[in-house]
């Protein structure tokens, strides 16, 4: 901070389910930080104080609050996802690991000396990463990630 305090930095959720050495693992990435905002912003609503407007119609709820589409709602929807196919009880072909942060609006901060560090344990077996940092573009087209910029992948082997 400007006044030389040191703060710790929030804890990064690390969470897994399933370890079937059979099945691939699938790692999920998403953060639940946000942007600063003030009601002077735009809002309606106090943007830290999750809101529901106009009620439940069909199962869907309106509900507005800070970060709901960047990105708390897409870490939520797979959380979501993982909990109806449980709650089914089918038969889920995948591990998931999920890695959930609060520092990514600020750069991710520590988040790559815990990747370092977890290497050889958390993501030993990782096969697969989804980077679930999107927007919902609307109630009805939900984003679906495709392509990142500056990603580059490599696989070298010296003999």
């Amino acid at each position: 901070l400007p006044d030389g305090q040191v703060l710790p930095l929030p804890s990064v959720i690390l969470g897994e389910l399933g370890k079937d050495p059979q099945n691939p693992t699938i790692c999920f990435y998403g953060h639940v930080d946000v942007q600063p905002a003030k009601k002077e912003d735009g809002w309606n609503t106090d943007p830290y104080t999750l809101t529901e407007i106009n009620g439940v119609q069909l199962f869907i709820r309106n509900l507005y609050g800070r970060g709901a589409t960047d990105n708390k709602g897409p870490v939520l929807a797979w959380i979501n996802a993982v909990e109806t196919v449980r709650a089914l009880k089918l038969a889920v072909p995948v591990n998931f690991k999920f890695v959930i942060e609060g520092m990514e609006e600020a750069g991710s901060l520590g988040l790559e000396k815990l990747l370092e560090e977890e290497n050889q344990s958390f993501f030993s077996d990782v096969d697969y990463i989804v980077i679930s940092d999107n927007l919902w573009l609307s109630n009805k087209k939900p984003a679906l990630t495709y392509g990142s910029r500056g990603n580059a992948c490599f696989f070298v082997e010296v003999k």
